[in-house]
């Protein structure tokens, strides 16, 4: 038997500095390593016994881990988790299906044929965003892997009914709208992280499959999952979402990431697989 873990990264299993929620006393903080650098700085962060915990499960042969991210691939690459080499990523919000590394050209094709069919053209949406969106509190407008846009903008000043306004200006041609941070996503509804969960536990012959999500673009992943785990911070938490099969966390921040992973190994030994 083989169980499949799609975990989201930033703000599930990673956490930036401003995200990392330490609201115990100093002496008593968790300790932390930095999973990413970027730019000659650290970015990214678990505590020390969360990327300990991972190592131990990405280590068993029972279970595939498989990072499952909207970022893309150059930024995906910067992150280096403790642990053994991992064959399979996600990235792109499913777009992109990386195998040792190396983008698949045939799960690329499958996808942009579905985006063809399915919803309006990228450069269409990525006009309507930068037509609509605010100077005064717009920082950056990006395209990534040509399959979908965002805007990097100051969270405060976005008015929230501007927010509200795009989403249902993005549903009526096929898109979604996910603001996360300081960003704020438009990504086709066909583009998703679950059939890219599905076809990788396909590859692998998994036989359950474990996810785990803070953000809206998360949900369809989680709702695929026989198991799924958020963390009671970011758009799923502030909505009060969840489902049946869908643990929603209390615990909050970096140590969200921790009890993520700790929910991974119990399931996983479980179901009979870590350490069979």
């Amino acid at each position: 038997m083989t169980v499949l873990i799609a975990s989201d990264l930033d703000r599930t299993l990673i956490y930036s500095a401003a995200a990392l929620g330490l609201t115990m006393p100093d002496p008593v903080a968790p300790r932390l390593l930095s999973v990413e650098v970027h730019e000659s700085k650290p970015l990214s962060y678990m505590t020390e016994t969360a990327a300990e915990l991972l190592a131990q499960l990405t280590a068993d042969p029972t279970v595939v881990f498989v990072p499952t991210t909207t970022r893309t691939r150059k930024q995906y690459q910067r992150i280096r988790f403790p642990g053994r080499p991992i064959p399979y990523a996600i990235c792109a919000n499913g777009g992109q299906l990386l195998v040792d590394g190396v983008p698949d050209r045939d799960w690329r094709r499958q996808v942009a044929a579905r985006l063809a069919e399915e919803c309006a053209p990228l450069a269409e949406v990525h006009a309507h965003l930068l037509a609509v969106a605010d100077p005064a509190w717009l920082r950056k407008a990006r395209l990534a892997e040509d399959l979908f846009a965002y805007l990097v903008v100051e969270r405060a000043e976005v008015p929230e009914e501007w927010v509200k306004s795009l989403a249902r200006w993005a549903e009526e041609r096929g898109w979604t709208v996910s603001l996360q941070g300081r960003k704020i996503y438009a990504v086709p509804k066909p583009l998703t992280k679950s059939s890219a969960m599905r076809e990788v536990a396909r590859r692998t012959g998994a036989t359950a499959t474990l996810a785990a999500g803070d953000s809206l673009l998360d949900a369809d992943l989680l709702l695929a999952a026989d198991a799924a785990w958020r963390p009671g911070h970011g758009e799923l938490a502030d909505a009060g979402w969840t489902a049946p099969a869908v643990t929603a966390l209390a615990t909050a921040g970096v140590l969200a990431g921790e009890e993520i992973v700790r929910a991974f190994i119990r399931e996983a030994e479980r179901l009979g697989t870590l350490g069979a």
